[in-house]
C-alpha cells in the first residue's frame, strides 16, 4: 500500500542521515520528491538517481533554507517543476557543540539561523501553496534534546526547542486551512553521524535507553510517513518523540 501516492513531498537537508531516509521512504510511498543539499554535492546527485528508481518524480535542488530568498526560490522552483506541493519535512540541521563559557557568538547565530529560522523561511513559503491548495502536512524536525536539553549544546537544543513552539503555533494559525503541523523528535539515531563515536560511548548511552539500543533512521522515517499521509489526517500540533523512552 502506497501511502503517498500523487503528494508532493520537499526535504530540506536529505544528502545524508535521517533527511536521505525519510525521502527514500516517501519515494517508496509514491510520493514525487523535491530534497535539498548544500555542501555534499555528490551524495545529492547520487541520491537523486537513486530515488528515480521508484518510479516517481524526484529532483534535488542545492539551496540553503537558511537564508530567507533562498528558500522563497526553492519553493517557486519546486512548484514550477512539480506543479504543486503537499508535504514538507524541514530537516536541515546543523551541530557546533561547546560548552556556554567557550561557545563564540558565531556559533550560537549559525545553528539558530541553519536549524530555526530555515523552518520559518521554508514553512513561510511552503504555506501559500498550501493554503491555496486548502491542506498539506508540515513536519519540523526536532530532537530528544530540544524537550530535555543538554550540556554542552545550548545552542543546539534552544534551536531545536524552538522548533516545536513555532511549530505549535503554526498549527494553531493553519488549521483551519486543513494544514497540519507536527514535529518529530528523534533520540539517539545511528547514523553516519554515530559511526565514527567510541563503541563504549555508544554502549553507555544505549544503556540509559528503556528499549536498550539505538534507533535506525528508518524508524523515525516511517514516523514522517505517518505524519505525511491521510491516515494522521486528526493530528496536529504534535510532538511525537522517536527516542526508545529516552
Amino acid at each position: 500500500m502506497k501511502l503517498l501516492e500523487g503528494k508532493t513531498a520537499l526535504v530540506t537537508g536529505a544528502s545524508k542521515g535521517i533527511g536521505r531516509m525519510i525521502a527514500q521512504k516517501f519515494a517508496e510511498h509514491g510520493a514525487n520528491v523535491a530534497f535539498t543539499y548544500l555542501s555534499s554535492v555528490e551524495k545529492g546527485q547520487a541520491l537523486e538517481q537513486e530515488l528515480q528508481a521508484y518510479g516517481t518524480k524526484v529532483k534535488g535542488y542545492r539551496s540553503d533554507a537558511s537564508k530567507f530568498d533562498e528558500a522563497e526560490k526553492l519553493i517557486n522552483d519546486i512548484v514550477a517543476d512539480f506543479g504543486t506541493l503537499n508535504i514538507v519535512v524541514n530537516n536541515a540541521g546543523i551541530t557546533k557543540d561547546n560548552l556556554l563559557l567557550r561557545m563564540n557568538e558565531e556559533s550560537w547565530d549559525d545553528v539558530i539561523s541553519v536549524n530555526l529560522k530555515s523552518v520559518f523561511n521554508v514553512t513561510k513559503a511552503a504555506s501559500k501553496i498550501m493554503m491555496k491548495n486548502r491542506g498539506g502536512s508540515f513536519i519540523n524536525i526536532s530532537s530528544v534534546v530540544g524537550v530535555n536539553g543538554n550540556a554542552g549544546q545550548a545552542n543546539y537544543a534552544a534551536s531545536k526547542a524552538g522548533i516545536i513552539g513555532f511549530s505549535k503555533s503554526i498549527a494553531k494559525e493553519l488549521g483551519s486551512r486543513n494544514i497540519r503541523t507536527n514535529v518529530v523528535t528523534p533520540g539517539f539515531i545511528k547514523t553516519e553521524m554515530t559511526d565514527v563515536l567510541d563503541p563504549k560511548v555508544v554502549e553507555g548511552w544505549e544503556a540509559g535507553i528503556p528499549l536498550k539500543r539505538g534507533g535506525e533512521a528508518g524508524e523515525v522515517a516511517d514516523v514522517c510517513v505517518f505524519l505525511a499521509s491521510d491516515m494522521s489526517s486528526y493530528v496536529t500540533g504534535q510532538v511525537l518523540g522517536v527516542d526508545g523512552g529516552m
